[in-house]
């Protein structure tokens, strides 16, 4: 939010805010009425007690232990995963000229929007890594709002994200988030190229 201030000023700044907040108070009310809790594959087990939680004491080391295992789990599940989106979002940000982007994705195309959150899919990166590439975008000719969906969806719909979060989510509710998300995230670029 900072850097964003920094770079467009505060009316942009607001907006952002707004609109992120807006879509996550919507999509999760609608995940909430249409997810489902089969959709959650962590095993929740309720147990009976006679009016007072039982607390079991393990040692630091036992939970130490059991830590690490789960983590060395997760990790041989999805570091090729990662690994390939990682790489695919090093090639896009190395590689591809920022020009291309631009061109692609301009004031001229009404598909801008569309095109710039599937180019930012397979990229994996922070929001603050992203802002030195949409200032460069914004400079080139994207719209704002295009730049900002990119950003939005190279944070928010990251393939490897989706993919670790396969460990613990049906792929169902997983689609469901990407749905929602994807949608709100195409509506604030169009809404942004439309007021800005």
């Amino acid at each position: 939010i900072a850097l964003l201030f920094s770079l467009f000023g505060w009316k942009v700044t607001l907006l952002y805010i707004g609109f992120g907040i807006l879509t996550a108070i919507v999509g999760g009310y609608l995940i909430g009425e249409f997810g489902r809790d089969e959709d959650i594959l962590i095993p929740i087990t309720s147990s009976s007690f006679n009016g007072e939680a039982e607390l079991v004491k393990t040692s630091l080391t036992s939970r130490s232990t059991e830590a690490w295992e789960n983590t060395w789990d997760i990790y041989k599940k999805i570091y090729l995963y990662v690994l390939l989106g990682v790489g695919v979002g090093a090639i896009f940000h190395g590689y591809v000229p920022a020009d291309f982007i631009a061109k692609y994705t301009g004031a001229g195309n009404p598909f801008s929007v569309l095109i710039a959150v599937l180019m930012g899919i397979p990229m994996y990166a922070s929001a603050a890594a992203m802002m030195p590439l949409i200032e460069v975008l914004t400079s080139k000719g994207m719209l704002l709002g295009t730049a900002l969906s990119f950003m939005m969806a190279v944070t928010a719909l990251s393939l490897p994200e989706a993919l670790i979060l396969k460990k613990i989510l049906h792929v169902r509710l997983i689609g469901m988030f990407f749905g929602i998300v994807g949608i709100g995230i195409v509506l604030v670029g169009y809404v942004f190229n439309a007021i800005l």
